[in-house]
């Protein structure tokens, strides 16, 4: 069955909760003020069964001008307008400005009311209904019904009931298949139950036990009850009009204004890049204007920083003054690019709708559409931010591309830089549908924007610079270092990452390694890279070498090395480095042997073992003192080097005696 949710929208006592019950039977004035005044103060709520396929749910604004937040909270997740108009004012101003709120939120379609038609001639409601085509022409309604309706005597509601069915035909499918999320417009406490909230499912779906994120608070909730019309549900879909009980929830921990999400999927924002339109009736909108930004059930302060008119025209120009003018205010009537600075975390993806209202005087002013809710902090008024904004604007994506894509996901991939698009990036800042998030990270690859990196994409364009990066920065270090082997890798990682351990920096090793252009180990090197000494340097070597064969197990102190080199000592410490690297002398704790000194001992100790010609079963045992006195030196260096042949496995120590294995 598929539930259309319908906003009323008018002026105050134009009669629109009469009309609602009239049609309902269902008095959506609750509370006690309302009832007694005979207005509407906040949100009221009805529904009516169409037909066995179709339940109309209305949802009840105020009209009072006071009172508009509370119309804008409840406008939001409409999915078509029911404009009340009474024959005996006509057109007034909260009809024209509850008219401009549906235009800005891009509302699909609607039906026109002209109440209180009991009250008056047929030329005065004749005159009201021009008055009304005059207001809508050329607009979503300007093709709507217009019915005379009277709530008192019931004329014309049969006919208002028909022309509201047929709506369904007019207004797109919800989708079901994006993340959860739940804008809240009414929270509330049942005893014996507890806490439960109220709003029209803007996307996904929510079933019994299911687990949710309440934003912006990030408290995990779990859905305990769930009722449609006041009937126990345990399945719901976008588009309808739900009521949840959440468990481990206390009544003020939730308010108007806060979001039932999918875990996971939508991060808190305090700046968005938008368009936005703004009204013809409006003042010149300035840079750094005070707004209020209203979303979904939310209001919230901000400020605006204007990037230019959504056209070329005025935006960017040889004449100075002109160019300075149009980027530092939006003209009325005009689309322009802007940047939404707000004073407290919005839960806002790709795609939403919003309503601009002044800081002082409340007046609804614009509204506009979030191209991108998670804003890398740049520069916004120059040419290179303005191209970008129209790049993520989708009236600009240029069709004759055959773009498959959506252009946003791409500049979005260029931002994300090394760390790419994962999958709730891609449903949180792109919109996109969780169940379609794979389809999309595979058609990045498919026409060559990105890579796979582990569980995201990365653009092919970063992949390809950060290879470029990283064959510079071995190139310069085999300039400053002739004698080093290479750069360690992890030198490697946190030159081009810092801290971050990316998966980027083993794919880029691969690629780079696969093509030839470096080698990779424990150290990383250019191809054609070779350890070049100069003939001062060679002989340094040849003579550090045969001073440390020949002390045998009695090496010299690497401190002394700059004596026997006559190279200075930072040059003889990158000779010696060299010299470990290539195993030529080996480190032995904080002595350096030559190698074949260690391999001549390793030898002649297990050569202790096979030598024996008596009993086969009894142990070769050694100690320090043994040990020293056998090779004629101190304990500084016996220590060492029986550490050292217990690591090589020649020897195993038992007590204060080694054992020959």
């Amino acid at each position: 069955m598929r539930t259309l949710v319908i906003g009323t929208a008018g002026h105050i006592d134009h009669g629109k909760s009469a009309l609602v019950r009239a049609v309902t039977g269902i008095d959506p004035d609750r509370l006690k003020e309302e009832q007694e005044r005979g207005i509407t103060i906040d949100l009221g709520f009805a529904h009516y069964r169409q037909d066995h396929e179709t339940v109309l749910s209305f949802v009840d604004v105020p009209g009072h001008e006071r009172f508009v937040k509370n119309m804008l909270a409840g406008v939001s997740g409409i999915h078509a307008v029911l404009l009340v108009v009474a024959a005996d004012e006509s057109v007034m101003p909260q009809t024209r400005e509850h008219f401009d709120i549906c235009k800005l939120l891009h509302v699909e379609a609607g039906v026109i009311a002209l109440t209180k038609c009991d009250l008056v001639d047929e030329e005065m409601i004749e005159l009201a209904r021009l008055e009304v085509r005059e207001l809508v022409a050329g607009s979503f309604l300007s093709e709507a019904s217009i019915v005379p309706v009277s709530a008192h005597t019931g004329s014309g509601i049969p006919e208002l009931c028909s022309a509201l069915g047929d709506l369904t035909a007019k207004v797109s499918s919800t989708t079901t298949g994006t993340a959860v999320r739940l804008p809240i417009d009414r929270v509330f406490s049942v005893k014996g139950f507890g806490t439960v909230v109220t709003g029209t499912l803007v996307s996904g779906e929510i079933s019994m036990e299911t687990d949710l994120e309440l934003l912006p608070s990030d408290r995990k909730i779990k859905v305990r009850g769930i009722q449609v019309h006041g009937e126990k549900e345990t399945l719901v879909k976008a588009g309808q009009r739900v009521a949840l009980n959440l468990g481990g929830l206390d009544l003020s921990d939730v308010t108007r204004g806060d979001a039932l999400t999918q875990p996971s999927c939508f991060d808190l924002t305090h700046r968005i890049d938008a368009v936005l339109e703004l009204l013809p009736s409006a003042k010149p909108l300035r840079q750094g204007t005070r707004i209020r930004f209203h979303h979904g059930t939310s209001e919230t302060l901000g400020r605006v920083t204007v990037v230019g008119s959504s056209s070329r025209i005025d935006t960017f120009t040889n004449d100075a003054k002109r160019a300075s003018k149009s980027m530092a205010q939006v003209m009325p009537g005009a689309r322009a690019y802007v940047r939404l600075n707000l004073e407290a975390p919005t839960v806002l993806t790709r795609g939403d709708r919003f309503i601009l209202r002044a800081y002082s005087p409340s007046v609804t002013i614009a509204g506009g559409m979030v191209l991108d809710p998670q804003v890398p902090r740049s520069a916004v008024r120059t040419e290179s931010a303005w191209k970008r904004f129209q790049r993520l604007d989708p009236s600009y994506q240029d069709n004759a591309k055959k773009i498959q894509l959506d252009e946003a996901i791409l500049v979005m991939l260029e931002e994300q830089s090394v760390v790419g698009l994962n999958s709730k990036t891609l449903v949180s800042r792109a919109g996109v549908s969780p169940d379609n998030v794979e389809a999309v990270m595979l058609e990045l690859v498919s026409f060559g924007h990105a890579v796979r990196v582990a569980e995201a994409v990365v653009s092919t364009g970063v992949l390809r610079d950060v290879k470029q990066i990283l064959l510079e920065i071995l190139k310069e270090f085999h300039l400053l270092e002739p004698l080093s082997e290479g750069l360690p890798r992890e030198e490697a990682r946190e030159r081009l990452f810092g801290r971050r351990k990316l998966p980027l920096f083993d794919l880029l090793l691969s690629e780079l390694v696969e093509g030839g252009l470096i080698t990779a180990k424990d150290r990383l090197a250019l191809t054609g890279h070779r350890v070049s000494l100069s003939s001062d340097e060679s002989e340094a070597q040849s003579a550090i070498e045969q001073t440390y064969f020949k002390a045998g197990l009695k090496p010299p102190d690497r401190g002394s090395l700059h004596s026997i080199t006559k190279l200075d000592e930072e040059a003889t410490d990158r000779i010696t480095d060299l010299m470990v690297r290539k195993k030529v002398l080996i480190k032995v704790e904080t002595l350096l042997f030559h190698a074949l000194n260690l391999e001549r001992l390793k030898k002649e100790v297990k050569a202790l073992k096979q030598g024996r010609s008596d009993n086969l079963q009894d142990e070769i045992k050694l100690d320090v003192t043994t040990f020293k006195e056998r090779y004629e030196i101190t304990r500084k260096f016996a220590i060492p080097l029986l550490g050292y042949l217990d690591r090589e496995r020649i020897t195993r120590r038992v007590g204060d005696f080694r054992i020959v294995i």
